[in-house]
């Protein structure tokens, strides 16, 4: 018995070791096949962008916004018609677009052209500009020597206290009063106007232009749209910097889909091919830009 018990310690151990390397293969074996699966997609037919219609200046349905010129020529690129499917920018607006999918059928959208960098809902691409928050105000009317946020804030605290100032809800411009001790100054509009025909910006450059407010805080695409979309009312677009306690700047990216690497790179590779004329249109629009590695200021194509 004492001779036997070694040989048959052997032959387990013998077992037990090739068990284990045929797990560690399956270990290794696994990953490498679901990769070579999500790679394998099937080839697209178009280029299919998720989109809020009502969405200016980054989207529309008549296809005026930055985000279809920048869709119409990476279209053109990958030769493939270019298709939209449209739905209201709100709550779960990803769930029911990038995700929507019914059985039997296909998705109904591969791409959204603007989100922000980390937005974990979606695989992030690499950034593609960097904006920032901005003030608007009509020229002549008392703040013509304003040209950074600082100077705003040094106005005579008289002016400053007759100010009415429009804000988005939900955005660092209020934050940025209220640290300032403006925040009785602000005067706030819905970023999600329930009524899904008009874009976020309407309301406040209506009032802007009719002298209901007298500046607002806009984030940059917003502010440059703003000062193009009413030119009769001569708009000055002021960007501002980010300071401890408040961020005004941030990258904007594209997202697809998790598990789709090879559409994402793909992307990717277009946003690098075409980003001369990417920041051309951001520059038509008046879009005020960074540089996408920071705060620093690559060109700031404003109104000014």
């Amino acid at each position: 018995m004492s001779a036997a018990t070694p040989t048959r310690a052997r032959a387990r151990a013998r077992v037990a070791a090739a068990l284990l390397g045929a797990l560690a293969t399956l270990g290794v074996a696994l990953p490498a096949a679901a990769q070579q699966a999500q790679d394998e997609q099937p080839p697209r037919t178009a280029f299919k962008v998720c989109q809020d219609p009502n969405n200016l200046p980054f989207s529309s349905a008549q296809r005026t916004g930055i985000e279809n010129r920048i869709a119409e020529l990476f279209a053109k690129d990958l030769g493939l018609p270019l298709q939209y499917y449209d739905f209201p920018n709100r709550l779960a607006f990803i769930r029911n677009t990038l995700r929507y999918k019914l059985p039997g059928e296909d998705w109904r959208c591969d791409v959204v052209l603007g989100v922000p960098e980390g937005f974990d809902q979606v695989s992030v691409t690499k950034p593609y500009y960097r904006s920032t928050y901005a003030l608007v105000f009509p020229r002549g009317k008392g703040l013509d020597g304003v040209r950074t946020g600082q100077d705003f804030l040094k106005l005579d605290p008289a002016v400053l206290a007759k100010l009415r100032i429009g804000v988005h809800d939900r955005s660092p411009a209020g934050k940025w009063l209220a640290l300032h001790q403006l925040v009785d100054r602000a005067v706030v509009y819905p970023m999600m106007n329930p009524d899904t025909e008009r874009d976020p910006g309407q309301a406040v450059e209506a009032d802007l232009v009719a002298g209901r407010i007298d500046a607002a805080i806009l984030w940059g695409p917003m502010a440059g749209y703003a000062a193009k979309r009413q030119s009769g009312a001569d708009l000055a677009v002021v960007p501002l910097a980010s300071e401890p306690g408040v961020r005004f700047d941030y990258a904007m990216a594209m997202g697809v889909r998790y598990g789709e690497p090879q559409w994402k790179s793909q992307i990717e590779g277009l946003i690098e091919r075409r980003r001369p004329e990417i920041q051309a249109i951001l520059r038509d629009y008046g879009v005020p830009l960074l540089d996408t590695g920071g705060g620093a200021a690559g060109r700031a194509a404003t109104a000014n």
